[in-house]
């Protein structure tokens, strides 16, 4: 069972894709968008918090390619972005351009390939539902192009998305898993050889909005769930396949938006929380928690 949730790092903004990575060095630091900030940032198990780079247009899902390039996707224009050394930003590869959309998280797997959720905008001031829904939208794969160095390539490979959010790509490379937030489900995929996705399917019907996700050792998912009841807090769910609940954390007059398994033995659950929906977002109203469970997870998120 999880412990009981402590702050991390709080006076965010709106923190979402986060990711644990340990250096050369050996240090661990979580790494994640400050999305409303327009900030990429890292904090260390101690609490101290450092500023990467800034990305105008909003960033979100953040990965590494296999050179060590640090990627992020730039939400306004829905381009993927690398950031250098020295915080410096610029455009690789550019999404919106196959369908006109902005787009939001993402998941890299050890290849390089990443799978990039497109989106249409919701009257977030409404319960959804009927009047009130995203249109459909798309998973692009964006990966580094072998033919210009230290480009990318994308190309569309799911349609009919209703708001794509926190994927996940299982250990073998074999399942891609990504949450569509107002159908309140986990939907999942095979990957074909060429990144391709086939034989979609229902992972868990939750009932609720579903958001960021990391996977344990157990197969399981825990599942940030923005909220239970629309202009109310929300929580993280460990849920299996087919949608048993196995454990729960409830938050008190937050949303919950992501989350992500890391720490030295995997085993500390990092939550990600800012407003509720439907409430006007503030600067300092984001932070980040932090419980211990038993299962670890997998190195990946």
């Amino acid at each position: 069972m999880a412990g009981t949730p402590e702050v991390l790092v709080d006076n965010l903004y709106f923190p979402e894709g986060p990711r644990w990575r340990v250096g050369d060095d050996g240090k661990g630091w979580l790494w994640f968008s400050d999305v409303l900030a327009g900030q990429v940032r890292r904090v260390d198990l101690s609490g101290h918090c450092e500023t990467i780079a800034e990305v105008p247009e909003l960033p979100s899902g953040l990965g590494w390619w296999p050179d060590g390039t640090l990627v992020v996707v730039s939400l306004g224009d829905g381009k993927l972005m690398a950031i250098g050394d020295d915080g410096e930003v610029r455009p690789v590869a550019d999404m919106k351009a196959l369908d006109g959309l902005s787009c939001n998280d993402m998941v890299l797997g050890p290849d390089g390939r990443g799978y990039v959720g497109s989106f249409q905008e919701l009257d977030e001031d409404r319960l959804p539902g009927p009047g009130n829904m995203p249109a459909f939208s798309h998973i692009h794969l964006v990966e580094p192009d072998p033919d210009q160095p230290g480009q990318g390539r994308c190309r569309t490979v799911a349609d009919r998305m209703t708001f794509p959010n926190g994927p996940v790509i299982t250990p073998d490379g074999k399942t891609y898993l990504v949450a569509e937030t107002f159908a309140n489900r986990i939907t999942a995929f095979d990957i074909e050889a060429d990144g391709s996705l086939s034989n979609r399917r229902v992972w868990a019907d939750l009932g609720a909005p579903t958001d960021g996700m990391t996977l344990d050792e157990e197969g399981c998912l825990w599942v940030a769930i923005p909220y239970y009841a629309y202009g109310g807090p929300g929580g993280f769910v460990r849920v299996r396949e087919g949608g048993e609940l196995v454990d729960r954390i409830d938050a008190d007059g937050v949303g919950s938006f992501a989350c992500t398994l890391g720490g030295p033995e995997l085993k500390s659950l990092f939550l990600l929380q800012s407003t509720i929906l439907g409430v006007e977002r503030s600067p300092g109203d984001g932070r980040i928690m932090v419980a211990e469970v038993d299962v670890p997870g997998l190195g990946t998120p």
